[in-house]
C-alpha cells in the first residue's frame, strides 16, 4: 500500500441535536440504510457499547462479503463538558485487521456536525494478505480504497443528513 493514504475524514451538518444523531448512528443496525457497501448489520446482544461486537454484511456490484467489528469507542455528547460524542468501532476479516472507522458529533448551531473517519490497520506482516483478501472479496485493490471509501464516505453522510432532514 505505499502511497496510499492511510486515514481520512469526511463531514457533514445535520439538522438535530448531538445527543440524537449520536443515538441514532451508534445504532449500527441503521448503517445499512445510509452505507453505499454495508447491507446489514447484526448485532448479538444491542444496544452496543464498548468491547461490544457485530457483523457487517457488505455487498458492492456481485462482490459479497461479511466484516467482524468490535466497538472501541462510545461517549455520548451529554457526557462530555463541550457536548462532543464519539462512536469508534474496528473492522477485521477473518481475525486480520482491517480498518478503524469512527463517528464525531460536534455542536453546530442548531444541529450537529457528523465527521466520519476511516484508518486503514492493514501494517505490518498481515498487510498483504489483507489487501489480498479486499481485493478478492470486495473487488477493489488496496491502491484504490482510500477512494472508493471517500466516495462511499460522502454518500453515507449524505443520506444521513437527508434523514434527519425529512424527519425534522
Amino acid at each position: 500500500m505505499s502511497g496510499s493514504q492511510w486515514s481520512l475524514e469526511e463531514h457533514v451538518e445535520v439538522d438535530a441535536a448531538p445527543e440524537e444523531v449520536h443515538r441514532v448512528v451508534s445504532d449500527v443496525r441503521n448503517m445499512g440504510r445510509w452505507s453505499p457497501e454495508c447491507r446489514r448489520v447484526w448485532v448479538p446482544r444491542p444496544p452496543v457499547r464498548p468491547g461490544s461486537r457485530f457483523v457487517g454484511f457488505n455487498r458492492s456490484g456481485p462482490f459479497v462479503w461479511f466484516t467482524v467489528c468490535r466497538v472501541t469507542a462510545l461517549r455520548a455528547p451529554a457526557a462530555s463538558p463541550d457536548g462532543t460524542g464519539e462512536f469508534t468501532f474496528d473492522v477485521a476479516v477473518f481475525g486480520l485487521p482491517i480498518a478503524r472507522w469512527g463517528y464525531r458529533f460536534e455542536p453546530a448551531g442548531e444541529g450537529t456536525r457528523v465527521t466520519e473517519g476511516w484508518r486503514d490497520l492493514r501494517t505490518g506482516r498481515s498487510a498483504r494478505l489483507a489487501g489480498l483478501l479486499g481485493s478478492v472479496f470486495t473487488g477493489t485493490k488496496p491502491e484504490r480504497r482510500t477512494e472508493v471509501n471517500r466516495a462511499g464516505m460522502r454518500t453515507t453522510l449524505a443520506r444521513l443528513a437527508a434523514d434527519f432532514s425529512r424527519a425534522a
